[in-house]
């Protein structure tokens, strides 16, 4: 259906907003809270549950100073109450110099992606229940 398709994209935008806003209440209300959920972050294991999950977003944005991300979506597919959207990610991270005495310190790293992030819907909402990540070698 066009209407779950596009409820679908605006929780992937949300996800992508709450990650360059570095917003950790935002990103636990896209993320489902089932034990079932899987991150996975270019070159990192497999993180799943929520609490583990959001540990390691906790971690990424208390050591990033700034992010920008630009998303390609190659594909969305919608079956019941499962979808799931295939996309390039382009990233500008900005690490460290959380702290003036610090701040030559910064890391500046421009990465694409490509990513599978799955969600499923639950109690009439999408909910992001996969995010995976795999660097792009150019």
């Amino acid at each position: 259906m066009a209407g779950d398709r596009d409820l679908v994209l605006a929780t992937n935008k949300a996800f992508y907003r709450s990650f360059e806003k570095k917003d950790i209440e935002a990103m636990e209300a896209v993320w489902s809270k089932g034990m079932g959920c899987l991150c996975i972050h270019p070159g990192r294991d497999a993180l799943k549950g929520w609490p583990d999950i959001r540990e390691a977003w906790e971690r990424i944005f208390k050591n990033t100073s700034y992010l920008e991300i630009d998303t390609d979506i190659l594909t969305v597919e919608v079956s019941g109450d499962l979808a799931f959207v295939v996309l390039v990610e382009n990233v500008l991270q900005i690490s460290g110099g959380a702290t003036e005495t610090d701040r030559f310190a910064n890391r500046r790293l421009e990465a694409r992606s490509m990513a599978t992030n799955g969600f499923e819907r639950m109690a009439g909402q999408w909910y992001m229940t996969h995010h995976h990540g795999s660097p792009v070698v150019d």
